[in-house]
């Protein structure tokens, strides 16, 4: 060395880079020479299933879009419920209000429709509640006589990354129930 003294240990700068690229995924942006305006993807994780049902679209999604069916697919172990009075006027823009429990802590939920394309798709994100980021897209397609429904969400849990991993082992067994709940409802 030139007999220079660091500003910086190695440690300091590296937690503060650290902070810096925290912030810039959190708001979708990577400013900064070279990078100007460059959107990143979240950090979080996407789960993807698809339940085929042997139901007329247009049934399926009127049964979705009806908030007050989300409790009959909820696993009870969520003791999950609407809180919005009824009915809820489902249309981009709509803000739902839910109570559950997760790993038997309390917890509301906001939600907000943020596209409402009936009877193809929809997609609600979580504006208050337990995660960073919760978007989940449905999509209903007509297909072999019945209609497919495919979810997509895209999770961020607080907390270290590997809590991403402990969210989706519950978000699967969540899916698992709401697929058998679903196959008996439109059998």
């Amino acid at each position: 060395m030139c007999g220079v003294t660091p500003k910086y240990t190695l440690r300091e700068r590296s937690h503060r880079v650290t902070q810096v690229l925290q912030q810039r995924v959190h708001t979708g942006r990577l400013d900064g020479p070279g990078h100007p305006g460059v959107s990143l993807q979240f950090l979080g994780v996407r789960f993807q299933t698809d339940l085929w049902l042997p139901a007329r679209r247009h049934d399926v999604f009127a049964f979705f879009a009806d908030a007050a069916n989300l409790e009959s697919i909820t696993p009870p172990w969520l003791r999950f419920e609407v809180a919005t009075p009824m009915p809820v006027s489902m249309a981009r823009g709509a803000l739902i209000d839910y109570r559950l429990r997760i790993h038997g802590i309390p917890l509301r939920w906001r939600a907000e429709i943020t596209v409402w394309e009936p009877p193809h798709r929809f997609v609600d994100e979580q504006r208050h509640g337990p995660y960073r980021r919760w978007v989940h897209t449905h999509t209903f397609i007509e297909e072999r006589g019945g209609t497919r429904i495919s979810d997509e969400v895209d999770f961020e849990a607080p907390g270290p990354r590997f809590v991403n991993r402990l969210v989706m082992r519950d978000v699967r067994r969540i899916f698992e129930y709401r697929g058998r709940a679903l196959r008996k409802l439109f059998a």
